[in-house]
């Protein structure tokens, strides 16, 4: 038994009692876990202790329905989980000490969950409401903690990133369309290439995003199916069977997505395989993003030694000894996130292997790490669109020149001249350091006019 101190007061769950801080509304479970875990102090994600809100409510409402649960102690917990949701983030997550890595199961987090629920739900009622047998009736955290995994990860992806994802591609294609006008050098392998017009290269960018945002749509489906009426091993002890669908019914009125129970409880709660595919939907994206991200770099470098194909929009200084210098800190950020959600899907990877038999114990630490890779993605793609992509000037007098500079325009000869005269001449052209039009219309008879029409570079962008 722990000491008592004026700050304290007396709890009791299962293993005995317990001194907790007098004003928490967590008790035993909860504080047990808070003196077990210091590791990171990093506390679970605002998006998923809100799941887990959202999922507690669902339930008591389908209990009464269902009668597990008195109707005034269902809407009791009801009105708890409301007070709750509406506080601020910083006001709520004072009552959700538990860090990251915990339990694999988050049971520490379910608890701490219906803790703090039957706390104030029993002063609002002015009669005890048990953490377990009321707030926790018809569930498990072993259904309720992967369920909230999905709840927590879809709406953050239909509410947060795919928004910002479908904004970035928006802003990208409006851009291309002002930039049309504008060729320059293509590039593989960091060498020049034939021309190319500066809207096909974003829109390249633009259906890249499209295609990240339309692969994790079509994984919302699959987040939408939930553990939720499986229980402790995926049979649904201790719950009436018409639960999880009366469940998901109420959870689908609440957030406005269309959830239902997953059409096997021991897949969705002994592994983690379809938050481990969204996953590397996030980094398929953060792939997409790092590439953009690069070339503008790239395309942005000098302004005097590098290409200076444009330039970005100065936002601060970008050196503590070298004046005048900027530097392009919007891609860096952006390719920095993209490194993050790369580390964070490794993670989820190996997390996700560790689905033993009826459960996965690595349930905290991949709620964390998808839910950090969506919230970052978002940010990154909305910061990337405004401050970047929006906001750049082309530079077309280096454009052009260097196009005029550029040999391998002469590959539009080749069906005329063949591959190795073409290449003749520019290798001579590259010695010399002299435009490709003089140098082919010395080395062959098909006359300057013609060559000239033939090496036009803006010609030279379609087929």
């Amino acid at each position: 038994m722990s000491s008592l101190t004026p700050r304290t007061r007396l709890e009791r769950d299962s293993m005995g009692e317990l001194a907790v801080p007098a004003d928490a509304l967590y008790g035993a479970q909860t504080q047990r876990a808070v003196d077990n875990f210091h590791i990171s102090g990093q506390r679970m994600p605002v998006g998923f202790i809100r799941a887990v809100l959202l999922v507690k409510a669902a339930a008591a409402r389908a209990n009464i329905t269902l009668g597990a649960i008195a109707p005034e102690t269902g809407r009791a917990i009801g009105d708890a989980i409301a007070q709750l949701l509406a506080a601020s983030d910083d006001e709520r997550m004072q009552h959700f000490p538990v860090e990251v890595f915990q339990t694999g199961s988050g049971t520490s987090t379910n608890m701490n969950a219906n803790e703090v629920i039957a706390t104030l739900a029993g002063r609002a009622l002015g009669a005890p409401v048990g953490a377990n047998d009321h707030v926790n009736a018809s569930q498990s955290s072993n259904d309720v903690i992967p369920t909230a995994l999905h709840v927590s990860t879809a709406l953050a992806i239909h509410g947060e990133l795919l928004p910002a994802l479908d904004h970035l591609a928006m802003v990208i294609r409006t851009k291309a369309r002002t930039v049309h006008q504008h060729v320059k050098t293509g590039r593989t392998h960091l060498m020049d290439a034939m021309p190319v017009r500066l809207s096909q290269v974003l829109d390249g960018w633009a259906q890249q995003v499209e295609d990240a945002a339309a692969h994790l749509r079509t994984g919302l489906p699959a987040l939408q199916r939930l553990a939720q009426g499986g229980t402790a091993v995926g049979t649904g002890v201790n719950t009436d069977p018409a639960f999880a669908q009366r469940f998901a019914e109420e959870l689908s009125t609440a957030t406005g997505l269309a959830f239902s129970p997953a059409p096997n409880f021991f897949a969705v709660m002994g592994a983690q395989d379809t938050v481990v595919a969204t996953s590397g939907q996030l980094k398929a994206a953060a792939v997409a993003l790092m590439k953009i991200a690069n070339d503008l770099r790239w395309m942005n470098s000098g302004p005097l030694a590098g290409l200076a194909e444009i330039e970005l929009e100065a936002l601060q200084p970008g050196s503590s000894i070298m004046p005048g210098k900027v530097n392009p800190v919007i891609p860096e950020a952006t390719a920095m996130v993209a490194a993050q959600v790369i580390g964070n899907d490794a993670t989820i990877t190996v997390a996700g292997q560790s689905g033993n038999f009826e459960l996965n114990v690595m349930l905290p630490v991949i709620a964390r790490n998808v839910l950090e890779s969506v919230q970052l993605l978002a940010n990154a793609s909305r910061l990337l669109a405004d401050k970047a992509i929006a906001t750049f000037k082309v530079n077309e007098p280096s454009l052009k020149e260097a196009l005029a500079r550029n040999p391998i325009l002469v590959t539009a000869l080749n069906p005329l001249i063949g591959y190795l005269k073409a290449a003749e001449i520019a290798k001579i052209a590259y010695k010399e350091g002299r435009p490709i039009l003089d140098v082919a219309d010395e080395h062959t008879d098909l006359g300057r006019e013609k060559l000239a029409e033939l090496l036009d570079p803006v010609k030279l962008t379609g087929p």
